[in-house]
């Protein structure tokens, strides 16, 4: 096992593309770590060059180091697979060329094989396996080399569904038990947020925050990353502070939220933008049926029209429109095509209107309808704010210093 680490890493094409763009970053030694961005982990491999900076693997500078010398094991999405082997021959095909003892191939396959589960299916090529069973056998590859560090490139996206959650937690707990210093790429935040120790969100090129899943999820540190973790992603309208007596309250409209002295001892930062627009993320669950919440004061609620309601049984999505300024910016716009892969589907609302679509993750008791009125019970100890031009939340100094918010 061994660390990995950048240190101002970039990859510039000759077409003047940059990849990745001054990346520094360290995974512990044994460490999950997800990254969100595929050409920092092509790097760690050797499968692309290095344009600038240093990647060490432990002690060892590994930039002009061939892939063959590094101790990595690589998983593809592809399983990459050869169809002409059986199960046990493609687990051992790297020790055969490392020329290892027979016994030793041996020993190797058949514990990598109890691991995964996969002892009944050596003898089988893979054209007889479910693509669950060739992902294993990918990573039975994997772990017979004992590398000093897994690098996987998003090794479930041919999986169906169901599938996907049973390998995600599959591989939890193998790396869990294995310990082996583990990359992991991926753009599904679900598989960012339960797999990885820590994750490492790009866009762009750019570290945009490297954190704990729940970190991510509770201070976000842009809008790009408070969009990009959580789903449904985070809602977003525009609002302006103004005080109302002592309160401080974020109008939209005819939309009208008083924050808590909570939300202002967590968010002092606050008080500087009385007066201004602030961007304000409200979390589809931290929104519930008020008709449910007849405690709900009015000053905490959003009043719009339902468009549609998802019944999941165990809750009920509902999308209802407010009169709110939509939050139309370059990070908004670049999560949307990311999300739903056309620049010209905005969730957010359209722009030139003064409508913002919300997402909320209501109780299934909720009665609501498509076309009926809504209130919605807004948390507000839960609200996030971010400045409106820079993109960057919005904390007090404690949780700046301590490196929440980027500089």
């Amino acid at each position: 096992m061994a660390e990995v680490s950048f240190d101002d890493v970039s990859k510039v094409y000759a077409d003047g593309t940059r990849a990745v763009d001054g990346m520094s970053l360290a995974v512990e030694d044994g460490e999950f770590m997800v990254l969100v961005g595929p050409t920092a982990l092509r790097m760690v491999a050797g499968l692309e060059d290095i344009s600038a900076g240093v990647v060490r693997i432990g002690d060892q500078v590994v930039n002009h180091v061939p892939s063959r010398d590094r101790d990595i094991a690589m998983v593809f999405q592809s399983y990459a697979l050869y169809p002409h082997l059986n199960v046990y021959d493609n687990i051992a095909f790297g020790l055969k060329l490392q020329k290892r003892p027979k016994g030793e191939i041996d020993r190797r396959v058949h514990k990598a094989a109890g691991i995964l589960g996969l002892e009944e299916y050596l003898g089988r090529k893979p054209r007889a396996l479910s693509g669950g069973q060739r992902q294993r056998v990918a990573m039975g590859r994997a772990i017979v080399r004992e590398p000093r560090a897994f690098l996987m490139d998003e090794p479930l996206s041919n999986l169906d569904a169901k599938l996907r959650v049973q390998m995600r937690a599959e591989i939890s707990r193998l790396q869990s038990d294995l310990g082996t210093t583990t990359l992991y790429v991926t753009h599904d935040q679900v598989e960012a947020m339960t797999m990885g120790h820590r994750v490492a969100v790009m866009r762009k090129g750019q570290l945009q925050q490297v954190a704990e899943p729940q970190e991510l999820y509770d201070h976000p540190v842009n809008l790009f990353v408070a969009g990009f973790i959580g789903s449904p992603t985070m809602n977003m309208i525009v609002v302006t502070l103004e005080r109302d007596g002592r309160d401080l309250v974020a109008v939209a409209g005819s939309q009208r939220l008083t924050l808590s002295d909570h939300v202002l001892r967590r968010y002092s930062a606050l008080e500087s933008y009385v007066g201004k627009a602030v961007v304000l993320g409200i979390r589809p669950e931290d929104l519930e049926d008020a008709a449910l919440l007849k405690a709900a004061p009015a000053e905490h609620r959003l009043r719009g029209r339902v468009v549609l309601r998802e019944s999941l049984g165990s809750e009920v999505i509902v999308h209802f429109m407010i009169d709110a300024p939509a939050v139309l910016t370059e990070d908004t716009r670049e999560l949307a095509r990311d999300i739903h892969g056309t620049e010209g589907f905005r969730p957010l609302g359209d722009q030139g209107h003064e409508e913002s679509k919300l997402v909320g993750r209501f109780s299934p008791q909720s009665q609501v309808r498509e076309g009926q009125p809504i209130e919605a019970a807004v948390d507000v100890e839960a609200l996030h704010f971010f400045d409106k031009d820079s993109g960057l939340g919005i904390y007090e100094a404690a949780e700046a210093e301590r490196g929440v918010v980027a500089a």
